[in-house]
């Protein structure tokens, strides 16, 4: 299969600045819906089926709704069947039959946003030959009307790995991921290479929920780590990992003067980090891994719109494409945590330093 790392069309995205801020969610779509009452139209129209995060899970599915969003926006599209929509999955079981009615709605292009939506994805696509379709986070092989959207993770949770191992006042750290499987392992083994790159010393400990969507499991797995001395803790785990957060701020309230952090994943999650502690403003988020899932998307829709469609391909956007990076907030973070960040993305681009893709000892 062809594959393609994405640098300068991306930057192209970057420049533009079409990002829109955070949605909030939205109305679910009609699981029901019959296309575009049978009608022609010029427009081209996107779009997506959500994994069981959920479209407002502040992270992954919420990020590429933002793409959607912004493709929308940029194109003087509405919400709906005649532009850009989404269908939310509430369990495994909704993929396949919300990727027909994607098909059924008349959009030109259907993203399936998340690796669990694979095996629907090969069936429908399979079965509907003549309609566009875009996985994000997992390979479809031998389908020239399916396009795989992948990201470098393990390069910007080695970034963040850096910001921990130096950050860190008790040499512990945590991470949490949502389902154990080869892409979350990208995740955990770029976060520990980059703790042990700066902090030789530093435990990582590295667990996984079996879920995206429970927040209570998040909740309940952070306060063990949190408890047994960890004070950093990043997570991959979608609506889990919104757990991670309600942990960090309940024991900050109890204590706010106990230095405990999360790492956030996908967007910026500062805003989930906010909290009054002892009468202050305060804020548990320590850092991002930002990974431009919207813009990914908007970027593909931009291709497929002007006949461009990338289909068969694998287009893999990384630190060297502005794919993923180290967010943009960085108000709790060192000036040594800062230059850190810059000398490592330095190597990391010049090559100097291979991130693994999985933890050590996998």
């Amino acid at each position: 299969m062809k594959k393609r790392n994405f640098g300068f069309a991306m930057s192209m995205v970057l420049a533009a600045g079409t990002i829109l801020g955070a949605c909030g969610g939205g109305e679910e779509a009609d699981n029901n819906g019959g296309g575009n009452d049978g009608g022609e139209s010029d427009k081209f129209t996107v779009g997506m089926v959500t994994d069981v995060g959920g479209v407002d899970d502040k992270s992954f599915n919420q990020s590429a709704w933002e793409g959607l969003q912004a493709f929308g926006k940029e194109n003087n599209l509405e919400k709906g069947t005649d532009g850009f929509d989404y269908i939310q999955s509430k369990s495994d079981a909704d993929y396949k039959t919300n990727l027909n009615t994607a098909v059924r709605n008349g959009f030109d292009l259907t993203y399936g946003i998340g690796y669990k939506l694979k095996p629907a994805i090969e069936e429908v696509a399979k079965q509907r030959k003549n309609s566009q379709f875009a996985i994000v986070d997992d390979v479809v092989e031998g389908l020239d009307n399916v396009t795989s959207i992948t990201f470098k993770e393990n390069e910007g949770s080695f970034l963040v790995g850096v910001v921990a191992g130096l950050q860190t006042k008790t040499d512990k750290v945590g991470f949490i991921g949502g389902v154990e499987s080869e892409l979350i392992d990208k995740f955990a083994g770029g976060f520990e290479a980059g703790v042990k790159a700066v902090n030789p010393d530093a435990d990582v400990v590295i667990e996984y929920a079996g879920a995206f969507d429970k927040a209570d499991k998040g909740q309940q797995m952070a306060s063990a780590m949190y408890s047994s001395g960890a004070d950093i803790i990043y997570h991959a785990a979608g609506g889990t990992g919104n757990g991670v957060f309600s942990e960090a701020k309940s024991l900050k309230q109890k204590d706010p003067s106990k230095e405990i952090w999360v790492i956030g994943v996908d967007r910026d999650q500062a805003e989930e980090g906010k909290v009054t502690a002892g009468g202050k403003e305060m804020n548990v988020t320590l850092t991002s891994m930002v990974k431009r899932v919207d813009l990914a998307v908007q970027d593909v829709a931009t291709k497929a719109q002007n006949g461009e469609f990338p289909g068969g391909e694998v287009i893999e956007y990384g630190l060297e494409a502005n794919g993923v990076s180290i967010a943009p907030t960085q108000d709790n973070l060192t000036e040594e945590s800062k230059a850190a960040v810059k000398e490592w993305t330095d190597k990391i681009k010049n090559g100097e330093v291979e991130v693994p893709t999985k933890p050590s000892g996998k």
